[in-house]
């Protein structure tokens, strides 16, 4: 049996140098490959979610989601992280779009979609015991009336195509009410009066001297009326186009 000394156990031998690489890791290396991610798993961006709610606001205007519907989409779609959460909120609508992390579509960038002829309706609502509601696209001459006895009227001009430079609203509301929305781009103005009840007209004047002018008046008895701009909604067939044309 040999018992002589290794050349690792002789006295005054010097160990052997560790190599660069063993004497430390290379941290230029990543701790792993990633694989490519998902298109649906990128991360959404703030106009990603601003683009599906303009198709979401566009398609409840319309009539195609509820109340409900709207409400419960638009929640889901400024909570979304990612793209496949946004695409699932607009697959049933005409409107969609796939979204596209290499090519995306601003909403001025899309399509055009075909409009719809717009409705035609009598210039009187009326809510006895119950509700009326007039909202989407819809043909609005210069004179309406809305009369709620014990219930409610809504009327929401914001895609309503006007035939008129002048729309006049008459309101009559008795133990009832009625709520009236306008474009953002229109002049509002009133003239009503509440008598143990409230008429709220939040009056503004357009910077545009050719757009359209609102009137309301009446009377709420016992009721309210309100009538304000919607935030967000322009009119898109303006009046003065149809008058110089």
């Amino acid at each position: 049996m040999d018992n002589s000394p290794s050349m690792d156990d002789q006295p005054g031998q010097s160990p052997v140098p560790m190599t660069k690489s063993e004497a430390k890791p290379d941290l230029t290396k990543k701790p792993f490959d990633a694989a490519p991610v998902a298109e649906a798993e990128l991360r959404a961006s703030d106009a990603d979610r601003e683009r599906i709610a303009e198709l979401l606001r566009d398609a409840y205007a319309e009539g195609r989601l509820t109340v409900e519907e709207h409400s419960e989409r638009i929640e889901a779609a400024y909570n979304a992280r990612t793209l496949g959460e946004l695409v699932p909120l607009t697959r049933d609508l005409p409107a969609h779009r796939p979204l596209s992390a290499e090519q995306p579509q601003s909403t001025a960038q899309r399509a055009p979609q075909p409009q719809l002829p717009a409705r035609s309706e009598s210039p009187t609502m009326v809510a006895v015991f119950g509700g009326s509601s007039r909202k989407g696209r819809w043909r609005v001459g210069s004179h309406l009336r809305a009369v709620a006895v014990f219930g409610g009227v809504e009327i929401d001009l914001s895609d309503a195509v006007f035939e008129s430079p002048e729309v006049e609203i008459e309101v009559w509301a008795v133990f009832g009410g009625v709520d009236i929305k306008v474009p953002e781009n229109v002049s509002l103005h009133g003239s009503g009066v509440g008598i143990f009840g409230g008429f709220d007209v939040r009056e503004q004047t357009s910077a545009d001297p050719y757009a359209p002018v609102v009137r309301v008046k009446g009377a709420a008895v016992f009721g309210g009326c309100e009538a304000r701009p919607r935030r967000g909604k322009k009119l898109r067939e303006w009046v003065r186009k149809q008058l110089d044309g």
